[in-house]
């Protein structure tokens, strides 16, 4: 099956839908029993994430007949749909809500995420912005650009690079464990400043924009970064698990550091992991077997 324009316009019209009908009404509007613990108290869903992911799933298997969805919240009652990934001959990848704490909490920073793989190749991602109605969009090969909900197009370009002490990025520090943890947080002030904002959906689209120039996380599930990914990529950007090997949308640990070049990337990587103040560096094997946990 090839991705078209059209398609990838089929697929911003059903996120744009479901956003209006099932995410929306409900932001600031959460009954107490809407809103559950999944794995821990820092991991949660509600009613909006279920009924959203049922929505693009339905309108997505519609509109594309023969194709596999794999949702967040399928694959936390069904762990083993990750598995179809790789093999899969067209898999769409969906986040109904990214940022859930936020969305729940009333706050404006959450997204709707898409991604579409070939055998495991990420071929296009979307990332909307419900709140302002635009989205975030890349096919593989052409590029990264914000649509506008009135069609405009504005293309995305990551930040030039720049000296260590001027970097600003998203950091999600909290997702790393052990000494990787705290070598980590000992070496942020070597940068400018390194916030969260609890949301991989707008923290990719800043840095595909230039207005941040690195992210780093912990925690890489498909649904959360192999849009981002794509469009970061497409943007201009370079980006690698923490180890240094290829990021790719079946890789579920080993953390994600996503910066405006390579060297930039090393920059990064060295400075960020650098444990001399105990004489131990952080090793490959720690930092490439970082686990996957959920929000």
């Amino acid at each position: 099956m090839i991705f078209s324009t059209g398609d990838a316009l089929s697929v911003v019209h059903i996120m744009r839908e479901v956003a209006r009908t099932e995410i929306l009404p409900s932001w600031r509007n959460l009954s107490p029993g809407a809103v559950r613990f999944k794995s821990s108290i820092h991991d949660i869903v509600t009613d909006a994430d279920e009924a959203a992911e049922r929505a693009i799933s339905e309108k997505l298997r519609a509109r594309f007949p023969g194709a596999t969805v794999i949702g967040e919240e399928a694959s936390a009652a069904n762990p083993a749909l990750l598995e179809r990934i790789c093999e899969a001959e067209f898999a769409f990848i969906v986040d109904p809500i990214d940022g859930t704490k936020n969305f729940s909490a009333g706050l404006p920073l959450f997204g709707v995420i898409v991604a579409i793989a070939v055998k495991g190749e990420v071929v296009a991602g979307f990332i909307l912005d419900p709140v302002g109605d635009d989205v975030a969009i890349a096919l593989r090969g052409e590029g990264a650009w914000i649509e506008m909900p009135d069609g405009r197009r504005n293309d995305l370009h990551v930040a030039q690079a720049a000296p260590l002490h001027d970097m600003v990025g998203c950091v999600a520090w909290h997702q790393l464990i052990g000494t990787t943890k705290t070598t980590l947080l000992s070496n942020l002030a070597k940068v400018r400043a390194a916030p969260s904002y609890r949301c991989g959906a707008h923290e990719y689209r800043m840095i595909a924009a230039g207005h941040y120039h690195f992210l780093l996380q912990g925690k890489i599930m498909p649904w959360d970064h192999a849009a981002g990914w794509l469009i970061h990529r497409e943007a201009g950007g370079f980006a690698a698990r923490l180890d240094g090997s290829p990021y790719n949308a079946a890789t579920h640990s080993g953390g994600i550091l996503c910066a405006p070049d390579e060297d930039s990337w090393h920059l990064l990587q060295s400075a960020l992991f650098d444990a001399s103040a105990d004489n131990r560096p952080v090793s490959p094997t720690e930092l490439g077997g970082l686990k996957s946990r959920r929000r």
